[in-house]
């Protein structure tokens, strides 16, 4: 399952890794948007739909199918379907999102990119009491998950709630490692715009859903207190030991600097040339940690 995520890139940073314009007024309101370490479900987060595939908008985490006679949250779509209820690694059958009925309307036409910096997960058996942060190697982020989505009309009150929900395929070798049975989908960059077209036959669009290249990720223990949704500090994402793939060329962990969530740059360095404890060659505490990831 893929029950949370991170989401800390600067909303700017994110318009132009994906190229997307300013909605509407009225569409986004980008004071809405705040970095979330811990996205978790029933959280508003960033998608980009099908429907307006070069604009960013906020929907709900855990999808609520147009039918559904109450609020439900389904936050994973697996790409089997009842197929593979083995989580067989190597599984390559039918996909049998196409025919189950809380999905195969959205699979068809309400597809969407899920924003994410990264993917927090646990193994199957443990899951978040012992959690990982998955993440692209060589700084590859933000990048974009494969998700459905829906339009849900509360008859109560009449509102209308967009959400959306994240598809799974089975573990690669990484999440092998981790412990874990599932992965979600992964989309490289080239087949982003692809999964936006709506006019993509259906047959196209479940070739997508394979499982990412387990060498271009990485990933290493967390807190576990990453566990609660309430908790949202972003010191939760520091490493807890070592990675699964050993890296020569990552930076040490010397200051937090999390995309604007933490201290700006300038107050930064007000704070360390008025610190009088400063000295030329003094190293960090072991409690501070650098560029994320």
């Amino acid at each position: 399952m893929c029950g949370r995520y991170v989401v800390i890139s600067k909303l700017k940073t994110i318009q132009k890794r994906f190229r997307t314009k300013p909605l509407p007024e009225g569409m986004f309101d980008p004071v809405a948007f705040e970095p979330n370490p811990n996205v978790s479900i029933g959280d508003y987060a960033l998608v980009i739909t099908n429907e307006f595939p070069d604009q960013l908008q906020l929907f709900k985490f855990g999808m609520t199918p147009f039918w559904a006679k109450k609020q439900m949250y389904l936050f994973n779509a697996r790409s089997e379907g009842d197929h593979n209820k083995a989580d067989d690694p190597q599984y390559r059958g039918p996909m049998g999102i196409i025919s189950k009925p809380a999905f195969r309307s959205s699979i068809r036409d309400k597809r969407c990119l899920v924003i994410v910096d990264g993917i927090i997960e646990g193994s199957k058996k443990d899951r978040l009491s012992r959690p990982y942060l998955i993440y692209m190697r060589e700084g590859k982020r933000p990048f974009a998950l494969a998700g459905i989505w829906d339009v849900w009309t509360n008859k109560e009150t009449g509102e209308l709630v967009q959400s959306f929900s994240i598809i799974t395929t089975v573990a690669n070798d990484l999440l092998q490692k981790v412990g874990h049975h599932r992965s979600p989908v992964i989309l490289s960059e080239q087949h982003e715009q692809e999964w936006l077209n709506s006019d993509l036959f259906l047959g196209e669009v479940v070739d997508l859903l394979q499982p990412y290249p387990a060498d271009e990720m990485n990933a290493y223990p967390i807190s576990p207190r990453i566990k609660s949704p309430k908790n949202k500090d972003p010191f939760l994402l520091k490493p807890m030991g070592e990675r699964i793939y050993l890296e020569y060329d990552y930076e040490l962990y010397e200051e937090l600097k999390l995309e604007g969530m933490d201290m700006t740059q300038a107050r930064q360095r007000k704070k360390v040339e008025t610190s009088p404890k400063k000295t030329k060659n003094k190293e960090p505490p072991n409690d501070r940690q650098g560029t994320l990831f």
